[in-house]
């Protein structure tokens, strides 16, 4: 039977603020790839976290997201949302102590009721659960101003009629996993309440929610989502395991990933932030920890804007790996696998068939033939897209690769990279490109390395404050096979083995120089062109050199 401390009643706090808001690539030399994994140690429930040294604003890190990947700090966090600092520091005395067990749920606790197998937190505070629910469901029924802990040590829930774990009313919600205990949530194969407005996910949260801890958390939802939250959402450490039938973790306004480690398997889309109905809301941004997703339809997926800062982002498996209307990588380390679009700004009225369309455009524009590359924004158009609308994709740093059956990197808007490694594996079908730009592509710095089909092929603008190379080969260069970009002295400047069969390549760094000669070579070995083919020769800069058969 459950038992509660001898603690005064819960703390509570002021009312908060209103929230506003297996690739198969080697990338050497000029290309290489930095790949990050930062471990920390684990920390007591009653101390806030400190922030990783490679995360925004961030220090040394202590460890608070359990020793999978970089966490930061709620102040590091540029975006206005409900978590604080504090969220993470409370008095052990003043836990509530709630053991559960089937057939045996009863409490003299403060704030906690029980209906059978039914038990209810309705008044703010920190309560620490324990023990097992084999039919049940946990429900957080407090006032509208309330900030409830719900500290999870050793618990299985499981629920045969619909959510195990709800949250109906509260300002905020953290749960948080502790150190050491292994956790899981597990809901209905169908849900006995289908209303519109019904609980839909394993772990479901109609108020700001925030996931932490250093503790292992499961999360199986067998009939729809994962992890949902109705309002806000902070994954801030953890090492959290979602599979779900439909999505994997959603937060409506804005999901934050600050920490930890997130493993998602998802029929539908993987982790999304889903409010389209206000502009400031709807966003997405990753400051730190491991996000692994594997989906059914996108990767990660945003409705306004969508920015990584830091951390390390998987998506082995996906229609579309990231999509939002506004994209920004300023950091971290992504490696995307999508059978469509692999980077996707286009969001809006966008679909996963990758025809993207954008609001408010102009005029259809015609089909580019095969064979040819056009630089600026028109080459990668094709037949039924529209004009650049109000869509961006901004690379600042990181190191992202893409491998993708339909085009690399699409914006149906305007494209910058200023900084970064960026590796594109594209398409080999004409219809796609590893470049596709409504608006003007431009390139000011950073290694930019982009090879895929040649039929739709797209370079970028000739304003670029960076010059390129591209070649667009004779005959298609083979998966696997070595190629090396060499100057007019014949010293490689740069190498690269595409994971697919390739008809076209660009190249941007910041040693090619506008008007020098550069040279494409295949097979041989890394770093000498002893027993290499020379491909072709192009002028940086000139776009218009090295198109089509016969150059």
């Amino acid at each position: 039977m459950p038992h509660t401390s001898t603690a005064d009643t819960p703390n509570r706090r002021p009312t908060r603020r209103p929230v506003r808001s297996s690739i198969l690539a080697t990338s050497v030399a000029a290309l290489a790839l930095a790949a990050s994994l930062v471990g920390c140690s684990g920390s007591a429930s009653s101390t806030a976290p400190s922030p990783a040294a490679d995360a925004p604003g961030a220090s040394a890190a202590t460890g608070a997201d359990g020793g999978f990947g970089p966490a930061v700090t709620a102040e590091a966090i540029t975006e206005d949302t409900h978590y604080d600092d504090d969220d993470l520091t409370w008095d052990a005395a003043d836990e509530v102590n709630v053991r559960l067990a089937d057939g045996e749920n009863s409490t003299a606790a403060a704030g906690v009721s029980v209906d059978g197998n039914t038990v209810t937190i309705a008044a703010a505070g920190t309560y620490r659960l324990s023990g097992e629910l084999s039919d049940g469901q946990l429900v957080v029924a407090a006032g509208e101003e309330d900030v409830v802990r719900v500290i999870l040590d050793g618990v299985n829930l499981t629920s045969s009629t619909g959510s195990p774990f709800v949250v109906s009313t509260a300002n905020e919600v953290l749960v948080y996993l502790e150190e050491g205990s292994t956790n899981t949530l597990t809901d209905a194969a169908t849900y006995a309440d289908t209303a519109d407005d019904a609980p839909n996910a394993a772990l479901y949260s109609k108020a700001d929610l925030t996931i932490a801890g250093s503790g292992a958390l499961t999360v199986k939802g067998n009939a729809y989502d994962g992890i949902v939250s109705k309002d806000g959402l902070v994954l801030a450490a953890g090492n959290v395991t979602v599979t779900a039938a439909d999505d994997g973790i959603k937060g409506k306004d804005y999901l934050v990933l600050a920490g930890g480690r997130y493993n998602v398997t998802a029929g539908g889309d993987g982790v999304k932030a889903t409010n389209d109905e206000e502009a400031d809301r709807g966003w997405s941004s990753i400051y730190g920890g491991e996000l692994a997703v594997a989906a059914g339809d996108d990767g990660v997926k945003a409705e306004t804007l969508l920015t990584v800062h830091a951390g390390t982002v998987r998506v082995t498996e996906s229609v579309e790996g990231l999509e939002a209307r506004h994209i920004t990588i300023n950091g971290g380390t992504v490696d995307l696998t999508a059978s469509d679009d692999g980077v996707n700004a286009a969001g809006g009225s966008s679909d996963s068939s990758g025809t993207g369309i954008a609001e408010g455009a102009g005029n259809d524009m015609p089909v580019q033939p095969p064979g040819g590359m056009e630089p600026g924004g028109t080459g990668g158009m094709g037949q039924g897209e529209e004009a650049a609308g109000d869509f961006s994709l901004t690379i600042t740093g990181g190191a992202l690769t893409v491998n993708a059956e339909g085009d690399g990197l699409d914006s149906n808007g305007d494209a910058v990279i200023t900084g970064g490694t960026v590796v594109v594996h594209g398409p080999t079908n004409n219809g796609n490109g590893a470049l596709d730009v409504n608006g003007t592509l431009t390139i000011e710095g950073g290694t930019v390395t982009a090879a895929g089909s040649a039929g739709m092929a797209q370079a970028p603008s000739e304003s670029s404050a960076q010059s390129g190379v591209q070649i667009s080969f004779n005959s298609a260069v083979s998966a696997g096979t070595l190629i090396q970009v060499a100057d007019a002295d014949g010293t490689v400047v740069a190498s690269f083995v595409p994971a697919k069969k390739t008809a076209s390549l660009i190249y941007s760094a910041p040693e090619i120089r506008a008007g020098d000669t550069y040279t494409v070579y295949t097979g041989g070995k890394e770093g000498s062109l002893s027993g290499a083919t020379k491909v072709s020769s192009a002028t940086a800069g000139d776009y218009e050199q090295g198109l089509g058969p016969g150059f």
